[in-house]
């Protein structure tokens, strides 16, 4: 497994787990809130209803047995009353009672009188007042727990005890549908999580594995090309001294000359790369730079019977604001590429100008021209095109750094046809104050 993937892989953990954990508290959290108001609820609904019953106690002379079953039907509550410490068998006709009812009214009460302190005691009124309590799961088997009351009153002559156990069944299995609910609901936002952080930082590393890519293929070209001229002087070393020649040694500064450009080229590309590129920008005149490049190139021009021929508008170019140097080495560039690639008897033109605060500098000639596809790829580090693959002296470099120079003017770069055939350059550089 590579860096890359390795990368990829820890972290999409690490965005996951977080996201994961995060999402995995914020829900505990969130059905602990909500729990608890559900209960809360339930009480009040609870106290309600014992305010209820200990009115209707306080002004009846008379418990009735329906009241007395209306208060169990639908198992909302079980009941039994007490007085004077006698329980009242409110319905005698009952064929059987419920195992489950005894046994839980049998131990709300023996829970009720052992006094626990978990009690909570409540004032209704002078005469009456209310206790309530938890009876656990682990007191009734098979269950989930009851919430009791016991109202306790004086009435005449009488100490009245009602006892209400309210089954807690039914919340009970409303939290547990929410949880189940809310456990599907986390199950398929985290498989969504993971499947967008393995997605997102898959695409946050696509940029970092082309630049890989394409230092790997940089190290490569420019090791092909260093081998090439280093071969080729220690050949030439070797046989200039069996033979003490000339032509070996001349051979040997011109393939260092080689090597010296690439390494050169080299530096300006890593300078780019690391955003330490050296720009000093200062006034200059565009057209005194053009006029100088066009000189350094006229020899060259003319061993191919090329012609060099300069445009400039007739009022003289503002001053540019830009790093002298580095203008000329893209205009070298240029040049070179252009005398280069035209045949003998070609043409180049260069001109210079200034409209809508932008310096226009424009090169063409009558060479071989650039196809569509290859002017997608021309300023490519260590690119060249098949017609150019013949010449030693063009690494593939040279449009790269001149692309990457005028980008750090803050200016642009296109491509064209010449009309006739040819290829033209249009160099956009912003007017701007030092």
């Amino acid at each position: 497994m590579n860096t890359i993937k390795k990368a990829h892989l820890h972290l999409t953990l690490l965005n996951g787990c977080i996201t994961t954990l995060i999402l995995i508290v914020m829900t505990l959290g969130y059905l602990l809130i909500t729990e608890n108001n559900m209960m809360k609820n339930k009480m009040y609904a609870y106290q309600s209803d014992i305010y209820t019953i200990a009115s209707y106690i306080e002004q009846q002379d008379i418990i009735s047995n329906t009241w007395l079953s209306q208060l169990e039907s639908g198992k909302k509550y079980y009941v039994s009353l007490m007085d004077n410490n006698t329980e009242f068998l409110y319905d005698t006709n009952k064929i059987q009672e419920s195992g489950e009812r005894r046994q839980v009214l049998d131990k709300a009460w023996h829970y009720y009188h052992e006094g626990s302190t978990s009690m909570t005691h409540h004032t209704l009124s002078y005469k009456s007042s209310y206790t309530s309590f938890i009876l656990p799961p682990s007191v009734i088997e098979d269950s989930s727990g009851y919430c009791c009351f016991v109202i306790h009153m004086e009435k005449n002559t009488s100490t009245l005890e009602i006892l209400l156990a309210a089954p807690l069944e039914t919340i009970q299995k409303q939290m547990t549908r929410q949880r189940f609910l809310f456990l599907g609901i986390i199950t398929l936002a985290l498989i969504a999580i993971w499947i967008f952080a393995w997605i997102f930082t898959g695409k946050l590393l696509n940029p970092i594995e082309a630049s890989r890519l394409r230092q790997n293929q940089f190290i490569a070209s420019a090791s092909h090309e260093l081998r090439t001229p280093l071969a080729v002087i220690l050949s030439c070393a070797e046989a200039g001294l069996d033979k003490n020649a000339c032509s070996e040694l001349t051979t040997i500064k011109n393939e260092a000359l080689r090597t010296s450009r690439l390494l050169n080229d080299m530096l300006t590309l890593l300078s780019c790369d690391t955003g330490h590129l050296d720009i000093k920008p200062v006034r200059a005149q565009l057209d005194t730079l053009l006029l100088n490049a066009c000189e350094a190139f006229e020899n060259m021009a003319a061993a191919k019977h090329i012609q060099i021929r300069v445009s400039l508008p007739e009022e003289p170019l503002p001053d540019c604001i830009c790093d002298s140097e580095r203008i000329i080495q893209v205009l070298t560039i240029f040049l070179h590429n252009a005398v280069s690639y035209t045949p003998e008897g070609g043409k180049i033109f260069l001109s210079a100008d200034y409209m809508n605060k932008h310096y226009e500098i424009k090169i063409s000639d009558t060479g071989v021209g650039i196809s569509d596809e290859e002017k997608t790829k021309i300023f490519d580090r260590f690119y060249r095109s098949e017609k150019a693959r013949s010449d030693k002296n063009h690494f593939g470099l040279g449009l790269s750094i001149a692309y990457d120079i005028i980008t750090a003017h803050h200016g642009s770069i296109k491509v064209t046809d010449t009309p006739g055939g040819g290829t033209t350059f249009l160099i956009l550089l912003r007017s701007q104050s030092v």
